[in-house]
């Protein structure tokens, strides 16, 4: 399932989530204080592109709680909105629900992606 969930994917919605998370990685990049922010978001870009097969380990300390605080107030918030409509509509239908399952998980950790790895 992960190779062809990958594939329908890639085609129906996680091309436009990926490009969200680069373009939040090219804005945070703009300035030296956000480098690292962006190069985060570049990271999870690949997952956004190929979420399939993939989980997401929570953790961190208190730099990553400090990273997530900007981070949620500058481009956190319409990603995870972005992802969270997308996933609601792809729950519509029957066919569409472990698509909507993975919007849902990119959509949590739009809201708070330092600390988090993938594996």
């Amino acid at each position: 399932m992960g190779c062809l969930g990958n594939c329908i994917w890639f085609i129906f919605g996680g091309f436009l989530s990926g490009l969200s998370w680069i373009f939040s990685g090219i804005l945070c990049c703009c300035t030296v204080v956000g480098i690292p922010l962006g190069v985060q978001c570049f990271k999870f870009a690949t997952l956004a592109f190929f979420p399939f097969g993939k989980e997401i380990e929570y953790g961190g300390g208190a730099v990553s709680l400090l990273a997530n605080i900007i981070w949620l107030l500058v481009c956190g918030i319409p990603m995870a909105l972005e992802n969270a409509i997308y996933g609601c509509v792809f729950c519509i239908t029957i066919i569409g629900i472990p698509f909507g399952l993975q919007f849902f998980k990119i959509a949590k950790l739009s809201l708070m992606p330092f600390g988090a790895s993938v594996s």
